[in-house]
């Protein structure tokens, strides 16, 4: 009796191409997702968040960025640049919103401007007593006592104008040993909108002495510029991923952006279609990797006007002047924003 071996011989080699081709994808697969995102760190770095939360809604999104990035550690975040109150009660009503009231909260310095500012309908009824968690009454004070007894360096993220800053490093200069800088500040090569004019970026202009103090201190900086930062906005389907998203964080951006589209000048129909921009994110990225960013060691003097110019006698700043993969930055930012979970 003579056997047809051949049918079996084809199905047992097209199972095995089968096989092989799979696992090649399934390689691919890998490699492509360790190519997009960050890289896993073994221990989150401990940071603090320094911002003019409430003024530009960038601040928010930021936030909520910050608090769904397992590579960091939040350990306080501070209201700065005047608005005091305000401010510190737009940190404590998101991070009870989103279950984060382990965050202290630093009450900036009490200058101008005061007031509120374009989410206030958000926190109105809201008091900063009812707070679960800890709120300190001298932020300044309590971002040094927060480096100065670290065991580890810790990452000051400042996304803001920075009287807090000039006046923790007058108050303790030591600070700038033991912590590293990472900024939304300046413009560098580029401005607003990917502008071939370098404009007086608003962080730096708003309070130019402080920001001297600040890129004249000798820790480490790290800044992203108009130069990258300016180019971020959410539309299309990323955009609603957020929007639509039902998570309490997501929520709770979206929340507040219509309540600041509603007293600003962006419409209010705007707001159910694209982001504004969204500067202050890439702060928090450049926190734990750059590798989406073109760097650049450049030198930056802080002029009175509010200038960041290129100065090769001036302190060296690790500047992000351009994007690597601007697309991937944003996928990041959205699923990070709307995923469920701490």
């Amino acid at each position: 009796m003579k056997l047809n071996v051949r049918p079996v011989m084809k199905l047992h080699s097209f199972r095995l191409i089968a096989s092989l081709l799979v696992s090649a994808l399934s390689v691919w697969m890998v490699s492509v997702s360790h190519a997009q995102s960050p890289k896993p760190v073994a221990k989150p770095i401990p940071v603090i968040l320094d911002s003019d939360i409430g003024d530009d809604i960038d601040d928010t999104w930021a936030l909520g960025f910050l608090l769904r990035c397992p590579e960091l550690n939040l350990k306080l975040v501070v209201g700065d640049y005047g608005r005091a109150q305000y401010r510190a009660r737009l940190f404590a009503k998101f991070l009870q919103t989103v279950g984060r009231t382990d965050v202290p909260i630093g009450v900036g310095l009490d200058i101008e401007p005061v007031g509120e500012g374009q989410q206030s309908e958000w926190v109105k009824g809201y008091e900063l007593k009812s707070y679960p968690g800890k709120v300190h009454p001298d932020g300044v004070q309590t971002l040094i006592d927060t480096i100065m007894q670290s065991k580890e360096p810790i990452t000051l993220i400042a996304v803001g104008p920075l009287p807090n800053i000039a006046e923790a490093l007058k108050r303790e200069p030591r600070i700038a040993e033991k912590a590293r800088f990472v900024g939304m500040h300046g413009s560098v090569y580029r401005g607003y909108g990917g502008s071939k004019t370098i404009h007086a970026e608003w962080n730096v202009k708003a309070d130019a002495k402080s920001c001297q103090a600040a890129f004249t201190a000798p820790w480490e900086m790290v800044i992203t510029p108009l130069d990258t930062c300016g180019l971020v906005t959410l539309d299309g389907e990323r955009y609603r991923r957020v929007r639509d998203a039902k998570s309490p964080l997501a929520t709770a951006i979206v929340e507040n952006y219509r309540a600041w589209s509603l007293k600003g000048k962006q419409a209010k129909e705007v707001a159910e279609q694209r982001s504004s921009v969204l500067f202050d994110t890439v702060a928090v990225y450049l926190a734990f990797s750059q590798d989406l960013c073109k760097m650049e060691s450049v030198g930056l003097r802080v002029t009175d006007d509010g200038f960041t110019r290129v100065d090769p006698q001036a302190k060296k700043v690790a500047a992000a002047i351009d994007w690597k993969n601007l697309d991937a930055y944003r996928d990041l930012l959205v699923e990070r924003i709307t995923r469920e979970g701490r």
